[in-house]
């Protein structure tokens, strides 16, 4: 702003020694501070709109530098959650009374204790699920197996006694 004002000041004396009519020179004058005026208004429009759209890049990239911490805190969360050291947390629910507890994941190890029944949970890390559609039959507290064999007993009862109904009716037409 020095400069210009000192280019000003030089134009204004330059003039003034060209122009020897003091009519002239101060119309002049008047005339060539209303154009400066209105040149200085429409700077300061303009540095006034720039002023207003750094405000909005300052509080976007605030944003912006908000969204990147949170996400880079959830990545820092999955990661930690991915690459634990301290091994990954396994939920179970025990067939016999239904609790729900966590272990860690250990693939050596093959059976568990509820807490709650102290039954033994046999754990299976090889994923397969073919093997849970029958029972065993080795465990100690369902009493699932018990149940089966009683309803295929009243099956084979029941087909038994179909069987001796209809041979009576049999004998009873001869």
């Amino acid at each position: 702003m020095i400069k210009l004002k000192d280019e000003y000041d030089k134009f204004l004396q330059d003039i003034e020694k060209e122009i020897k009519d003091k009519k002239q020179l101060e119309y002049i004058k008047v005339r060539f501070a209303m154009f400066v005026d209105k040149v200085i208004d429409q700077i300061d429009m303009i540095l006034d709109y720039k002023e207003e759209r750094m405000i909005e890049l300052e509080e976007k990239q605030k944003e912006i530098e908000n969204k990147v911490t949170n996400m880079q805190q959830i990545i820092d969360n999955i990661e930690k959650d991915i690459y634990s050291e301290e091994g990954f947390d396994f939920e179970i629910i025990c067939p016999y009374c239904d609790n729900q507890f966590v272990i860690d994941v250990d693939e050596n190890r093959t059976e568990v204790e509820c807490p709650v029944c102290n039954n033994i949970i046999e754990l299976d890390w090889s994923g397969d699920l073919e093997d849970d559609d029958e029972c065993g039959g080795n465990c100690m507290g369902c009493h699932g197996c018990d149940e089966e064999q009683e309803e295929q007993d009243e099956q084979i009862n029941d087909n038994e006694n179909k069987e001796e109904e209809e041979e009576q009716d049999n004998d009873d037409d001869m």
